[in-house]
This record gives C-alpha cells, structure tokens and sequence, in this order.
C-alpha cells in the first residue's frame, strides 16, 4: 500500500471481527514500530501485547470503560523507559521526549496495521496506575497508550480536518504559508494521461 493512501485511508476502529491475528503480523508491526526516529537513538519504548481475556477486561475497566478494548483480539500498550530518557537527556528527556519518541512509534504502528488489513484506534484516556498495576510494570515504565487491534467490523467516515493552510505559516506566524494543492489523484491521473499520449 501507498504510504499516502495509508495515511488518508486510515481510521479509527472500534469494532472488531472474532477473528485471531497471526504472530507473524505483530511481528511486523513491532518491526515497524522500532524503526521510528527518536531523540539521540534513545528508543526508550516497550510494548506489551495482550492476548489473554481477562486482562484485555481489566484495560478495558481502566481505560474508563472502554469496553471495546475487551473485543479486540489483540491490545497493546505502548510503555516508555522514564529512567532511561532521563538519563541521557535530564528532565527535557521525562518531560518532551518521551512523548515525542513513542508517539513516533506509535504512528508507526497505526499505519502498519492500517497496511496490513486491520484496524485499531489510539486510547490515551485511562487510569495510569491502574494500567501499571495489571500489566506488572516496573516504576521506571510509563504506560502512555493502548492500542486494540483487529480486524475491522466498521468503515468509518473520515472525520473533517482543518486545512493546512488555516494552520501553516511561512518565515513567521501570521504570514500565510500560500501553496497550490491537489489531491495525489491527480497528479497520477494527469501522469497516465501523458503517457496514453
């Protein structure tokens, strides 16, 4: 899949098919997830992939009841290493870059699942010491967000965006960013028509 028609193609999912997803296919999500950019190489996430039934309920309790975390076939939560940014990088490390470095990943993955046929949503509202304590996380892990995943039992609508241009600024803020845009669409339709010719 394009990477362009994987990131406008994208949604979140929140329903899912009773149906397993291969080792294989976690695998290349997690392959995908490690190869996003972080501050100094730091890589300061881990992931933890949940499969067990019970503990996909007790997420969903903690995640204030998002009960469709329990439906999907897999969870994971995405934990960052708050001792091992903070070493390297003081208190910018536990303050910024954590967030940035694991979002990186994070995205990474959503796109990779999207490629491969599935569907998940980002989950970042839940009870962090609730999450720490089902997943047994040691102090110095952080859990930052859950990620159900499966196959999607839903085709969302793309919800409305704010255009670029309302939010982009050139040299300076307050100096409109002005640039002429087309849908990919086009440019690759106008390219098969020069080559037809």
């Amino acid at each position: 899949m394009d990477v362009f028609q994987c990131i406008f193609n994208r949604r979140s999912i929140r329903k899912f098919e009773k149906k397993p997803i291969d080792d294989k296919l976690i695998g290349l999500m997690l392959f995908a997830a490690v190869h996003a950019p972080s501050t100094g190489n730091t890589q300061e996430w881990e992931f933890i992939v949940i499969k067990n039934e019970e503990q996909k309920k007790k997420l969903a309790v903690a995640a204030l009841h998002q009960n469709f975390i329990k439906d999907a076939p897999i969870v994971m939560v995405v934990c960052a290493d708050m001792e091992k940014i903070g070493l390297r990088y003081g208190e910018r490390g536990r303050n910024l870059y954590f967030a940035q470095n694991t979002a990186a990943a994070i995205q990474n993955i959503l796109l990779s699942v999207h490629s491969l046929g599935l569907g998940s949503t980002w989950v970042g509202a839940f009870d962090e010491e609730h999450v720490k304590e089902i997943l047994k996380l040691p102090e110095n892990l952080r859990p930052l967000v859950i990620l159900p995943i499966g196959y999607p039992a839903e085709k969302p609508e793309m919800p409305k965006r704010i255009p670029f241009e309302n939010i982009t600024w050139l040299d300076f803020h307050g100096k409109k960013y002005e640039v002429e845009f087309k849908p990919i669409a086009e440019y690759i339709k106008k390219a098969l028509e020069k080559i037809s010719k």
